[in-house]
């Protein structure tokens, strides 16, 4: 009797213990495994993965560019540094796409992100055109150059302004086969559609020349009739700057830049120092649609050389052309 008890108590026992070591096994998994993904964020730990396949296809990347890529539109790490433009909140360095990897060689270096600042959002896409697209652009503007105009915020129309003093023009939008291939990439960096944007405008400022601070986006109606408000820019640097012509936010809730390579204009607010193939993608909305006032900027004057530059405004609606 003693020994049928025995028995009949053991398969009841069973299934409780194989649950209960089951359980505590995958606790286990589960505790690991979410460690592990918060180590490669934060670029603690990293394993070497072929992810494109053997190494003539392109180089290797860690599984922790693997992971942050799968949670950004490519791969990022994460690092606090100091540089040119100031002392920095932080910056994400990523390799921005497959394309980018393909050129880097013909981009002069690895294409990567720089967060600036959060207030305003501001990136710079480092390495974001070729040296060959940006001449290409110059040459296709210079015999068009004509002085810039500003909008005038009662009639929403252009006006003459001594504000402004550089010259530029616009480019239609599609207009050839580079414009496209430049326009397409614009899309897949910022995630807003090629329909959204206006036409490329190139810049050209020579010494003494600059843009006061101002907002991108409009306080009439006039101009948000097509494609409603601007939402964001990338302000496109075609050519290096020997002295002054720096991107200044005023009013960006950040340190002040203070490098001993930049000008006394750029020193009175976040600055980012012009450099050919840099881009610069800075938000005039916030996230819940509202105008963002700290994205107020200028171009500062351009103490040495020649500034050469190409803006793409981009709205919130589709921009009809």
């Amino acid at each position: 009797m003693a020994t049928m008890a025995r028995l009949t108590r053991h398969p009841r026992l069973l299934p409780g213990r194989r649950s209960s070591s089951l359980t505590l096994i995958l606790v286990v998994l589960l505790t690991v495994s979410v460690v592990l993904l918060m180590l490669l964020a934060l670029g603690i730990f990293s394993l070497p993965v072929d992810s494109d396949g053997p190494a003539k296809h392109g180089p290797r990347r860690s599984v922790h560019e693997a992971y942050v890529e799968l949670f950004f539109p490519v791969g990022a790490s994460i690092g606090r540094s100091n540089g040119s433009v100031g002392v920095r909140l932080g910056s994400l360095r990523f390799r921005s796409s497959e394309f980018c990897r393909r050129n880097a060689l013909e981009h002069g270096g690895d294409q990567w992100t720089e967060q600036v600042s959060w207030e305003p959002r501001a990136f710079i896409y480092h390495n974001f055109m070729s040296q060959k697209e940006c001449e290409y652009l110059i040459e296709l503007a210079k015999p068009h150059m004509q002085k810039s105009t500003v909008v005038d915020s009662a009639t929403g129309r252009s006006k003459d302004s001594r504000v402004r003093t550089s010259a530029g023009m616009f480019l239609r939008r599609g207009q050839d086969k580079i414009i496209r291939t430049i326009e397409k990439r614009i899309a897949d960096f910022t995630f807003i559609p090629v329909e959204h944007g206006e036409g490329l405008q190139v810049l050209h400022y020579e010494v003494g020349q600059k843009y006061e601070s101002h907002f991108d986006y409009f306080t009439d109606e006039f101009n948000t009739q097509n494609g409603g408000q601007r939402i964001a820019t990338l302000l496109m640097y075609l050519s290096d700057v020997e002295e002054g012509g720096e991107t200044v936010f005023p009013s960006a809730k950040f340190n002040r830049s203070s490098s001993a390579e930049l000008s006394e204009c750029a020193k009175k607010g976040l600055s980012v120092k012009p450099k050919i193939g840099d881009a610069l993608l800075f938000w005039s909305m916030k996230p819940d649609a509202t105008l963002d006032p700290s994205s107020l900027h200028g171009g500062c004057p351009v103490i040495q050389g020649n500034k050469w530059s190409a803006t793409k405004w981009m709205r919130v609606h589709e921009y009809r052309t």
